[in-house]
C-alpha cells in the first residue's frame, strides 16, 4: 500500500508541475505581442426618410438659414398655408338714364349723317330752283336710303312750300326742310318700347334679326336701358346656333345685375326662351329679353323655328314687343329682310343699329313706310351706353344742324 500512494503522490506532484511551466510559457507570450489597434467606431447610417417625412439634419452639421440656401429650415415649424379669400363680384354698373340720351349723342349723330341735311339745305338755298336742281335734290335723298316714294313724296311737297313761300331765307329753309323730314318719319306713331306684361307676368321682349346686325349686343344694350329706368331683368339666351352668344350676353347681363337662363349649345331655343320667361314669372322680373339666334331671311326652315319659339313663349302670355334689329349701313337689303321677318312674327318694333358712321339715314323713313311699324330704338356706336330710344325732332335736328 505505500508503494501505490507513493506512486499516486508522485503523479500528482509531475502534473502540478506541467500545469505551473505551461502558465509561465503563455504569460511571456501574452506580455510580448503589441496592444490590439483600437476598434472605429460603429457609425449607424440615417435612415432614408419616407414619403411626407422631411429628411433629418445630421447634428453635428451647422444649419444654414433660408437666405443661405433659399430652402426653408427642416426645423422650423411649418407655416400655416395662406386661405384663399373668395373673389369679389364685379361691381355692377350704373347705365346712363335714357331720357335725352339721344339729345346727348347728338354730335355723333351729326357728324355721320350731316351730309344729308346740309346736303338738301345748301340745293334748297339756291336762287334758281331750276329742273336740274330738284333731280339733285331727289339723288340725295335716294342715295340716303329714303326710298322713291318717300322721296317723291317730299320733294313735292317741298316744291310747292318754296314757291308759296316766296323769299328763302336760310332759318325759313332749315325750318321747312326740319317740318317735313318729321313729317316723313311719322310723329303719331308710339315709339316706347311695351314692357309693362300682365298682373302676374313679366314684360316679354323677343329680339329678331339676320347674323351680324348686332342682334346679342343689342339685347344687353336694351337690358342695360331699362335697368336705368329701374326695371329689374331677365335674359334668356336662346341664340344656340352662335359659339359663345350665350356667355356674351351673360356678360351683358352681370354687368347691371340682370340674370341670364342659358342652356347647351345647340340646344333647343324654344325651350329656353320657355323657361327664360317662367324663370321670370318665379322671380318677379320687370322684363324678359330674350335673344333668338341670327338667321338668314332666305332660309325657310329657320324662319319656321323662329315662329315656334314666339308659339312656345305665348304660352305664358303675349308677347308685349318683336323687335327686328335692322343693320343701317345695309340699306334696301334691310327692307327685303325686314319684310320676311315681318310675315312669320308680327313685328311691332325696329332698332336700327351701325347708325353712326353712315350718311344713309334716309333708311329710318323707308322701313318704316315699309312696314307700318316704328323704328324705336337706335344704335350710334360700340358704347354700352350708345342705344337710344329714337325722338324723330332730335334725330332731324341731328341730321340739318343748327
Amino acid at each position: 500500500m505505500e508503494l501505490v500512494e507513493i506512486v499516486i503522490l508522485a503523479v500528482v506532484i509531475a502534473l502540478v508541475a506541467v500545469g505551473l511551466v505551461g502558465g509561465l510559457v503563455v504569460g511571456s507570450r501574452k506580455k510580448k505581442l503589441p496592444p490590439p489597434p483600437p476598434s472605429a467606431p460603429t457609425i449607424t447610417p440615417p435612415a432614408e426618410p419616407q414619403v411626407g417625412e422631411e429628411a433629418e439634419t445630421p447634428r453635428d452639421e451647422a444649419r444654414r438659414t433660408i437666405d443661405e440656401v433659399g430652402l426653408p429650415d427642416a426645423t422650423a415649424p411649418a407655416e400655416e398655408a395662406p386661405v384663399a379669400e373668395a373673389p369679389a363680384p364685379p361691381a355692377l354698373e350704373v347705365p346712363e338714364p335714357t331720357a335725352g340720351r339721344l339729345v346727348r349723342l347728338r354730335a355723333r349723330l351729326a357728324r355721320s349723317q350731316n351730309s344729308l341735311g346740309k346736303g338738301l339745305l345748301t340745293l334748297l338755298s339756291r336762287d334758281n330752283l331750276d329742273e336740274d336742281t330738284w333731280e339733285e335734290i331727289e339723288d340725295t335723298l335716294l342715295t340716303a336710303d329714303v326710298g322713291v316714294a318717300p322721296t317723291q313724296e317730299l320733294v313735292e311737297r317741298l316744291r310747292e312750300r318754296v314757291r308759296v313761300l316766296g323769299t328763302r331765307t336760310p332759318e325759313d329753309l332749315r325750318n321747312l326742310l326740319r317740318e317735313e323730314l318729321i313729317t316723313l318719319l311719322g310723329p303719331d306713331f308710339h315709339r316706347e318700347v311695351k314692357t309693362e306684361g300682365g298682373a302676374e307676368t313679366p314684360g316679354v321682349v323677343m329680339v329678331v334679326g339676320v347674323n351680324g346686325t348686332g342682334k346679342t349686343t343689342t339685347t344687353g344694350k336694351l337690358a342695360r336701358v331699362l335697368v336705368a329706368d329701374g326695371r329689374s331683368v331677365v335674359l334668356g339666351a336662346a341664340d344656340t346656333f352662335r359659339a359663345a352668344a350665350a356667355d356674351q350676353l351673360q356678360t351683358w347681363g352681370e354687368r347691371v345685375g340682370a340674370r341670364t337662363v342659358r342652356g347647351p349649345e345647340g340646344g333647343d331655343p324654344a325651350s329656353i326662351a320657355y323657361d327664360a320667361v317662367k324663370e321670370g314669372i318665379a322671380e318677379g322680373a320687370d322684363v324678359v329679353l330674350i335673344d333668338t339666334a341670327g338667321r338668314l331671311h332666305t332660309k325657310t326652315g329657320l324662319m319656321d323655328e323662329l315662329g315656334k319659339v314666339k308659339r312656345v313663349v305665348e304660352k305664358h302670355g303675349p308677347l308685349d314687343e318683336i323687335l327686328l334689329v335692322l343693320d343701317a349701313t345695309t340699306g334696301q337689303n334691310g327692307l327685303v329682310q325686314a319684310r320676311v321677318f315681318a310675315e312669320v312674327v308680327d313685328i311691332t318694333g325696329i332698332v336700327l343699329t351701325k347708325l353712326d358712321g353712315t350718311a344713309k339715314g334716309g333708311i329710318v323713313i323707308a322701313v318704316q313706310r315699309e312696314l307700318g311699324v316704328p323704328v324705336k330704338l337706335i344704335g350710334l356706336g360700340e358704347g354700352a351706353d350708345d342705344l337710344a330710344p329714337f325722338e324723330p325732332g332730335a334725330f332731324v335736328d341731328a341730321l340739318i344742324g343748327d
